[in-house]
């Protein structure tokens, strides 16, 4: 089994989506000690933007495309940045929405081709964005990979960090609560 681990988070070390992302992967290695990791660092490899001069290819090994297509399980690291995923993430994504790929048109509108693969975001956020926070409405990074993902047949899982700059006893309660889903998550 094959899993791709892609991490967007610019601040390193300090980030909570990459600490999440790795307990994440060790979490289902040790479930599947055979499974086959690709990583890919968006922020120290990054993915030029999408242009229609570069569209990418499923035939070259290294395309994001490529990647993506031969994983059975894909873990993102996706922080929250001014109310939305980085640039960096958006450019891995505009790379494998690629019709014919993995979704195409039909009569009633968009099919997508590639339901049968597991995503797993890892989601850090300063605020509370959930259910009825009072910031809920600026919260468009965890919806939009909803529709993202669902456009090309998959329903993501997702373990969420939020609150983490809200002192340190909410940083710690989350972080709590995100390992509880980590250990939660089928192997």
């Amino acid at each position: 089994m094959k899993l791709l681990h892609l991490d967007s988070a610019i601040t390193g070390d300090a980030s909570i989506s990459r600490r999440l992302t790795a307990d994440i992967v060790s979490h289902l290695k040790a479930a599947n000690p055979a499974l086959d990791i690709t990583y890919r660092d968006l922020v120290t490899r990054p993915l030029d933007h999408f242009t229609l001069a570069a569209p990418p290819s499923p035939d070259d090994p290294e395309s994001a495309l490529a990647e993506f297509l031969a994983a059975d399980v894909v873990v993102i690291g996706a922080p929250m940045y001014n109310f939305a995923v980085p640039s960096q993430l958006k450019a891995w994504i505009d790379r494998i929405l690629v019709a014919g790929s993995t979704f195409r048109y039909g009569e009633t509108g968009a099919i997508g081709l590639v339901g049968d693969k597991r995503v797993i975001v890892a989601i850090a956020r300063g605020n509370r964005y959930a259910g009825d926070a009072p910031a809920a409405h600026q919260e468009h990074a965890e919806t939009w990979l909803r529709a993202v993902f669902g456009f090309i047949g998959i329903t993501p899982e997702f373990v969420i960090a939020e609150g983490m700059l809200l002192g340190p006893d909410a940083k710690e309660a989350t972080m709590t609560q995100a390992r509880s889903s980590i250990d939660a998550l089928a192997a």
